[in-house]
């Protein structure tokens, strides 16, 4: 897959950089410029290596662009979008694209007015770093919506990166965008909960982490082994009722909420494991909690 001649990303933020420079490191992009509203550019390798351009403003594509993204808050994308669309039409076979994961690609209407492909590219990964997260885009998995060319440009930046694509209806991004926030940012909170039980069990505050970390890094092989329904182990998946019942009373009723709702679905996972008299007495166990 030849790489794209030129890429222009709009906004220096995490997720420009970040993908920027998994899109420089894997040859996905022969030239990249990054647009900013800041007179300089940040302390990234793309600038201080070299790798990427930096404008003071919004580049106006030139004949080679291929795609521009614009990495914004999505309630920015609205605006960016105007300010792209107002700048004339686009190269021939140019696409554009917002990053976000629950935005619609209605948010582009004025860049296809003007002639663009418009469409979303979302790497389906946490963003957490603008240099060392773009070691873990190339080979995670890409959600794309748009117009078919702007899904064509988008599976050619995704094949270079390695990614493979999911395709993902207009109507149906918002369960997608949800499914993506329950993965990733739903685990820490539910790690701080832990933490906090831990520390209530005189776990040293600076061991409790790390401990529940090697057992989070466990419970991901197995999942990745075996599967969602055979890596469930514990004593739901053993139905093991009085223990179940031993923790909601050990815990103050916000957390015996959150154990009781996230046990009903271990539940449902454990299946044809739990015998159905274990299964009715566990489920009442967590209704009544």
């Amino acid at each position: 897959m030849s790489a794209l001649p030129h890429v222009i990303i709009v906004g220096p933020g995490r997720a420009g950089t970040a993908l920027g420079y998994a899109l420089v490191q894997t040859d996905a992009v022969e030239a990249l410029t990054v647009c900013g509203r800041r007179p300089e550019p940040p302390s990234h390798p793309l600038f201080t290596q070299g790798l990427a351009s930096y404008v003071f403003g919004l580049a106006r594509p030139s004949m080679e662009t291929a795609a521009v993204l614009l990495a914004v808050p999505d309630h920015v994308v609205p605006e960016m979008a105007h300010a792209l669309a107002g700048q004339g039409p686009p190269p021939h076979g140019c696409a554009a694209f917002h990053l976000s994961g629950a935005l619609a690609t209605d948010v582009m209407a004025p860049l296809h007015a003007r002639g663009y492909e418009v469409g979303s590219f979302h790497p389906l990964q946490a963003i957490a770093h603008p240099v060392t997260s773009a070691e873990r885009l190339p080979g995670s998995y890409v959600a794309v919506t748009g117009t078919p060319g702007a899904v064509a440009v988008a599976r050619r930046m995704a094949a270079a990166m390695g990614s493979p694509v999911l395709t993902v209806p207009e109507a149906r991004r918002p369960s997608y965008h949800a499914a993506a926030v329950m993965a990733s940012n739903f685990l820490p909170p539910l790690l701080d909960v832990a933490c906090r039980l831990l520390e209530q069990a005189s776990v040293p505050a600076d061991d409790a982490l790390p401990a529940l970390l090697t057992l989070v890094r466990g419970t991901l092989a197995n999942i990745e082994e075996v599967g969602l329904d055979s890596a469930v182990t514990g004593p739901v998946a053993r139905g093991d009722a009085e223990t179940v019942a031993l923790h909601l009373r050990a815990l103050d009723p916000g957390d015996r909420r959150l154990y009781a709702l996230l046990a009903q679905h271990l539940v449902r996972l454990a299946g044809s494991r739990l015998d159905e008299d274990v299964r009715t007495e566990i489920l009442e166990l967590l209704e009544n909690a």
